[in-house]
């Protein structure tokens, strides 16, 4: 059987997206290695055309025809061809209603879809990510929209001279730029007014790895969450260092009755609701960087968030990385994306236009963060991705989808193999139904 060709699609959800799937070097080693490539013309793109075709990949102006297509964000519906198959970042996995219509218009069409976010090892760790790269940029978004708050208050800060991570050449020069506001912060100024600074994170995976991989450039003492408000009493006249919280599980949810067991609280999350407003009215800024879906109680409601601002609280900016519209966020009412990527979200009124001013709280809620890392984010992804291609070059996309020869990580993330949901995924049939779209069959 003749290798399948490998196409890598242009990006166009929308005109930041500059990320790749594989880099130059990679395909490279591929083509060395007898795989065909084709590369769709790109001038956005993070690495040139030229670099492709000097790699040895086909330049092309539609990729379509390719055998398997990878990706990055999500396709347009009416993109796909019959039998295609297609590795991408499809958001499905959670039901989310607004790529259903998507996923049914590729079981239509026989379709066979690989998700790189379900790609695992056998512990269930994700082997082919953005993440930690979402947490460096977040972070140093969060930074920045914090400084820019601080300056409509009328504050000069230390952060009033950070910019987007997009605006950095490199992740190099951007942590010099934090470093440098660090210095100032050594040097005390702190605006007396928000004195001491305190920033509350969520998360222990890659992206508040990430995130804490900038933000601990900065002068910091570390906070437990139980001592944050005598801390801050303690601390008011402190303008030389900030305080840094790490929030657990257990500080975000407990039980009625003020207990909790980790197995319990994913096994039945019904049984437990937020207690994140104790905490919340004590921070300046909150990353947030834990996994969330519908499942679980919301962290912080609107009433959460009217407590946690001006006048009664400390909360002035939210980083919330996760991004989860309407989710485990009151405040997190819409993504944004690097042009345009905060609001101020009045939980009195519901409000959240776009900028730095205007009361509540401002929200930093980028969707596609990597992308201001384009190339440093893409040779991680390259470098993860890179060891499948060939098993995915030599697929027999005609057999079953218990015989095909799949390596056991993307086996864990086919969602559909020619059109029909696999077993792990026929949960998804359900919400195709309940939106009135078609279910498919599922295979075995």
């Amino acid at each position: 059987m003749s290798r399948l060709r490998i196409g890598l699609r242009r990006e166009d959800k929308n005109p930041w997206e500059r990320r790749v799937a594989l880099t130059p070097d990679a395909v490279a080693r591929l083509t060395g290695a007898g795989v065909e490539i084709l590369a769709e013309r790109f001038a956005r793109r993070a690495f040139d055309d030229a670099s492709y075709a000097s790699a040895g990949a086909t330049l092309v102006d539609d990729v379509r025809h390719a055998d398997v297509v990878l990706g990055i964000k999500e396709i347009p519906a009416s993109w796909f061809r019959r039998d295609g198959a297609y590795l991408f970042f499809s958001h499905t996995i959670k039901g989310q209603w607004f790529n259903m219509p998507m996923l049914a218009r590729m079981v239509d069409l026989g379709c066979t879809l690989i998700d790189y976010e379900r790609v695992t090892d056998a512990t269930g760790r994700r082997m082919i990510y953005f993440s930690h790269h979402a947490g460096v940029a977040g972070m140093i978004d969060s930074l920045w929209a914090l400084g820019r708050r601080l300056t409509a208050m009328g504050h000069e800060n230390p952060f009033d001279r950070l910019r987007p991570a997009h605006r950095y050449p490199d992740v190099g020069e951007a942590r010099e730029a934090v470093r440098a506001a660090g210095e100032r912060i050594r040097a005390g100024e702190v605006p007396d007014e928000v004195r001491p600074l305190t920033v509350g994170f969520t998360g222990s995976g890659n992206v508040t790895n990430g995130a804490l991989e900038i933000f601990d450039l900065l002068p910091f003492e570390n906070v437990a969450p139980e001592e944050l408000a005598g801390w801050n009493a303690a601390h008011e006249h402190v303008g030389d260092r900030i305080g840094r919280v790490r929030f657990e599980l257990h500080h975000l949810v407990q039980r009625a009755d003020g207990g909790f067991d980790t197995r319990e609280y994913y096994a039945t999350p019904e049984r437990y609701r937020s207690r994140l407003r104790e905490f919340l009215s004590h921070v300046a800024l909150f990353v947030h960087g834990v996994y969330w879906d519908e499942r679980y109680p919301v962290f912080a409601t609107r009433e959460d968030l009217n407590a946690a601002t001006a006048p009664s609280g400390r909360l002035l900016a939210v980083g919330d990385i996760t991004c989860d519209v309407e989710g485990s966020l009151a405040c997190t009412v819409r993504d944004t994306e690097p042009g345009d990527p905060v609001y101020v979200f009045d939980p009195a009124t519901g409000e959240a236009p776009s900028g730095f001013d205007g009361p509540g709280v401002a929200v930093m809620a980028v969707g596609n963060l990597p992308t201001e890392l384009p190339i440093e984010s893409s040779e991680t992804f390259s470098d993860a991705l890179e060891p499948f291609v060939e098993a995915l070059a030599d697929l027999d996309l005609g057999t079953s989808f218990e015989d095909a020869d799949l390596p056991d990580p993307i086996r864990r993330a086919t969602i559909l193999w020619r059109g029909q949901l696999t077993p792990d995924f026929a949960y998804l049939g359900a919400e195709l139904e309940r939106l009135g779209l078609r279910a498919g069959r599922t295979s075995g």
